[in-house]
């Protein structure tokens, strides 16, 4: 069956419906293993996507291999310090080039015929192509034959990515969201936190779709059953929902309590409103990221999908400034934080796999939504369908040219 078999366009136009009578996606965007592939390519890639943490490249000339949803891209940090990705291949024969992590001292080299580029992707190096001992070739050019890059920006810590290379500008898809928490953190500072080397991160796994984790994110209606002590303290009455616009939309706690620890906090933003102390936001950018402001730390968390039914959960917490934030005194508040963090997101594992199993009953239709308390995540929904929608009104359109749809 094709993918235009298995969701129907009726279906995905239900889900655009008022949140009164609408519907959520139907089970095979959930549990169809064919679909891994069409929404890498036609959800992920045609929009700013997150890769991976810029803290991940510790030092100039430095590469981390990358599997994106079955792609191979190579990150790298070059000798002056700008992040890049390339396509990790060889541009002669396809090879994977970098297979692990770390330092690289002048030149990325091909095992297969040692072909080599440098760390901006340019082709330096063809040995023999022109025969034994004859480095070059008539007609050919190591010019137009480098690594292929693919568009990326960094923003918040968290590198971003456009496959399809026809997204709008980053600094136009991020600008909304910036400018509504630069209300809290100023200007120009959620670019200038800082990762501690200790608890910032955490990476977690789920048998479940990327889209569960989004959703489940996206709102604050099951706190009281499924975070009863996050409750507790910031309880569901407190939560109110947020949709930034189409691409963005979460819930926000009007009673979160930063960690204190031994009769220390840790240092919040200047800036930061004196009446909203106890506010935080925890906005969904789609399609893959959960990003958290709080007055004394941020957060990211990067959804890497390895499976339809498989993701890698990957938790960057950072904090308001280099200095005292994440010095050796600070240690017992940021352990605080991260694990009060851990045992909300490990909570949420259950729910999130126990809706992955329940899209394989065909009782199940996608679902109703509270029109209080779930309007967030059938905003996410309608993006998710609209991205779907799309796609396949182009293969219906075009079918000799969209056989794998």
């Amino acid at each position: 069956m094709t993918v235009v078999q298995k969701i129907s366009l009726k279906a995905l136009a239900q889900t655009q419906n008022p949140i009164e009578t609408a519907s959520g996606l139907p089970n095979a965007a959930y549990d169809d293993p064919q679909l891994f592939e069409f929404e890498r390519d036609n959800v992920f890639a045609k929009t700013w996507a997150g890769l991976e943490f810029s803290s991940a490249l510790p030092d100039n000339g430095y590469a981390k291999p990358i599997d994106f949803m079955g792609l191979p891209l190579l990150l790298i940090r070059d000798k002056e310090g700008s992040l890049k990705v390339f396509h990790n291949v060889c541009s002669h024969r396809g090879m994977i080039l970098v297979t692990e992590q770390g330092p690289v001292r002048n030149l990325i080299r091909c095992r297969y015929h040692s072909w080599s580029y440098d760390l901006s992707g340019d082709l330096k190096s063809t040995p023999h192509i022109g025969g034994f001992g004859k480095n070059k070739a008539l007609g050919f050019s190591v010019e137009g034959n480098g690594l292929k890059q693919v568009r990326s920006a960094e923003w918040m810590g968290i590198v971003f990515i456009n496959l399809s290379a026809d997204a709008m500008q980053f600094q136009t898809f991020i600008k909304p969201l910036e400018e509504r928490w630069e209300k809290f953190t100023g200007k120009g500072k959620l670019n200038k936190t800082s990762v501690s080397k200790t608890d910032s991160n955490l990476q977690l796994t789920i048998q479940a779709n990327w889209k569960l984790a989004i959703e489940n994110y996206c709102e604050a209606y099951h706190l009281p059953w499924v975070h009863p002590e996050l409750n507790s303290y910031s309880p569901l009455n407190a939560h109110i929902n947020i949709e930034v616009n189409h691409y963005m939309s979460g819930q926000g706690s009007m009673n979160y309590a930063w960690s204190e620890v031994a009769g220390q906090s840790l240092p919040k933003f200047p800036q930061w409103p004196e009446g909203k102390m106890p506010h935080g936001e925890y906005i969904s950018l789609y399609p893959n990221l959960m990003l958290g402001v709080q007055v004394d730390h941020v957060f990211a968390i990067i959804l890497a999908p390895e499976g339809h039914n498989k993701t890698i959960e990957k938790l960057q917490i950072s904090y308001v400034n280099k200095g005292a934030a994440i010095d050796a005194e600070m240690s017992d508040c940021r352990k605080a934080v991260k694990a009060a963090w851990k045992i909300v997101f490990e909570e949420d594992i259950f729910a999130v796999e126990a809706m992955q199993q329940g899209r394989k009953s065909p009782a199940f239709k996608g679902g109703v939504f509270s029109p209080a308390l779930d309007a967030p995540s059938h905003n996410f929904h309608k993006w998710v369908a609209q991205r779907y929608t799309d796609a396949l009104t182009e293969a219906i359109r075009t079918p000799k040219e969209n056989t794998n749809i």
